[in-house]
């Protein structure tokens, strides 16, 4: 039934930025992003790795690139999650298909390759579980930060964009 899906709204350094959940079709993820959101723990985070014509990623280290402590990586539902479509939030992850926890990228353009494509680990693709609903305006703002390189990590702004605070609402 629309408008019972969960919301979320990123407080950060650029603006809110509020995020409708697709529950339904990848309830684990879900869960696992709102247990995040309610720990606390994107509170102080920063987006660490902006690519302009690609995503922004966050979730996981703090303004001196500090990674957070994490809980154990979730399922990847991408076999039932819907494109990487720009505007959408999916869970970052490793190599390895089953390794997402807390971190997280919205697609800033339409990203088809990381769509699920078939069930070998090259294939399996990144998991959509939600999309903007307000402040596009300011995921494209942040998309256009300058960036440099922060020891082994590229695409770093040059200054911190933060996650002030996440919240349901």
């Amino acid at each position: 039934m629309p408008g019972n899906a969960p919301k979320v709204k990123l407080e950060t350094s650029f603006g809110d930025i509020v995020l409708e959940l697709f529950e339904k079709d990848t309830p684990e993820t879900v869960k696992n992003f709102l247990a995040y959101v309610d720990s606390g723990h994107y509170d102080g985070t920063i987006f660490h790795r902006v690519i302009g014509n690609f995503m922004i990623q966050g979730g996981g280290m703090t303004a001196d690139m500090k990674e957070k402590p994490t809980r154990e990586p979730i399922i990847n539902e991408a076999d039932k999650a819907g494109t990487n479509a720009r505007g959408t939030i999916a869970m970052a992850r490793t190599q390895i298909v089953d390794s997402a926890t807390s971190q997280f990228f919205i697609n800033v353009v339409d990203n088809p390759f990381l769509d699920f494509q078939g069930r070998n680990p090259r294939t399996f693709g990144y998991c959509v579980f939600g999309h903007v609903i307000e402040g596009m305006d300011v995921v494209d703002q942040i998309k256009a930060v300058r960036t440099t390189s922060h020891g082994f990590h590229d695409d770093v702004p040059v200054e911190p964009v933060v996650i002030k605070k996440a919240s349901r609402v």
